[in-house]
């Protein structure tokens, strides 16, 4: 059974809601369109594609940076995911919130995977770049596959995600 400490632990308040103080402006914004976005392409819940899709969305300094490495135009990337995970049968914009009964078990992972890397770096904001970074190195990553299905491997994209972080850390 979790105790009272478990809870102040985790990432979720005890209602299932995203513990807000958690997130930097940019991780916040992304996660405010990866809502909107499962919306549109109509999901039930938000699932790694669309945390993608909100990083695109509203890219930060970082993001954008990892994008000019990569040598994507992000708006042309993020309209290339929207039609490869719409779903023609789902609900017209089904009711979504930043709360755990609403996200896939991927994104908590992801989401936890994401702090633990903020933590690890000395922060106790998830940033953009977490989310990110943490999206290419998760196990069986639909966005890593995705990419690596266009020729670039998990490994490079981290990288270039990486290198753009520090870069966004020294500007």
């Amino acid at each position: 059974m979790a105790n009272r400490d478990d809870s102040l632990n985790d990432i979720f308040l005890p209602g299932g809601q995203l513990r807000p103080e958690l997130l930097d402006t940019g991780a916040a914004r992304a996660l405010e369109q990866a809502l909107r976005l499962a919306g549109e392409t109509r999901w039930d819940n938000v699932r790694s594609p669309h945390i993608f899709m909100g990083l695109l969305a509203q890219p930060d300094p970082g993001v954008r940076n990892w994008g000019e490495r990569l040598d994507a135009d992000l708006p042309t990337l993020l309209g290339q995911f929207q039609e490869l995970f719409e779903q023609q049968d789902g609900e017209a914009e089904p009711l979504l919130l930043l709360n755990r009964e609403f996200l896939s078990n991927n994104v908590i992972q992801l989401l936890r995977d994401a702090h633990q890397r903020a933590t690890d770096n000395g922060r106790r904001c998830i940033t953009a770049m977490d989310l990110l970074i943490s999206l290419f190195t998760a196990p069986n990553s639909t966005v890593a596959e995705c990419f690596e299905r266009a020729g670039f491997t998990a490994a490079k994209v981290t990288e270039l995600a990486v290198m753009a972080e520090q870069h966004a850390r020294r500007s």
